[in-house]
């Protein structure tokens, strides 16, 4: 891989690509589960004192503003709190996908983020009192996506604790490159 190529992933993936853990325990989902619990705090910590110029600015070369990341990330964990209660409540429900893109391009992309910002406290409490519930059994129920298949529900734990951490590092890396920290 080319530097240029080696650069431009680590801007996209701050924090490394998403990895399975094939062998979850009560143990690691507790730390997923914290991972989860803080992001409204870490997002809130990582955009603070931005101005709006800043958080228009793209994390990457032909990559999201600041804005659209965290417009993105209630976007994403809305979704997936969903999916979470479908799975719990029916048998390897079918969900649907979204364009992510198109919707970081909808005019509330472009709203402060202080909406989504309380958006993911309220979504965030609810979500990790209702992961903190689960059983064994329960993280091994399954949901089906359209692209991906049949995924159970240690997956979405895992891939959200990744996404949480994914997305933080984004609005992070960038303050750091630029000297705005």
């Amino acid at each position: 891989m080319s530097q240029a190529m080696q650069d431009l992933e680590t801007l996209r993936y701050p924090v490394g690509r998403f990895l399975l853990d094939t062998e979850p325990t009560p143990q690691k989902r507790d730390g997923w589960i914290a991972a989860i619990e803080a992001l409204p705090t870490r997002m809130r910590e990582a955009v603070e004192d931005l101005d709006d110029a800043q958080l228009d600015t793209p994390y990457r070369p032909a990559g999201w503003t600041l804005r659209q990341v965290v417009h993105h990330v209630a976007d994403s964990h809305l979704n997936a709190y969903v999916r979470l209660k479908l799975a719990l409540t029916e048998d390897a429900p079918p969900i649907k996908g979204y364009d992510e893109k198109l919707w970081a391009e909808l005019p509330d992309a472009r709203l402060p983020v202080a909406v989504s910002l309380d958006l993911l406290d309220a979504l965030h409490a609810r979500w990790t009192a209702l992961l903190r519930s689960m059983t064994d059994d329960a993280f091994a129920r399954r949901w089906m996506h359209p692209e991906h298949g049949s995924r159970d529900l240690d997956f979405l734990l895992q891939l959200y604790a990744w996404h949480s951490r994914h997305h933080v590092a984004h609005v992070s890396s960038l303050r750091e490159r630029t000297g705005w920290v």
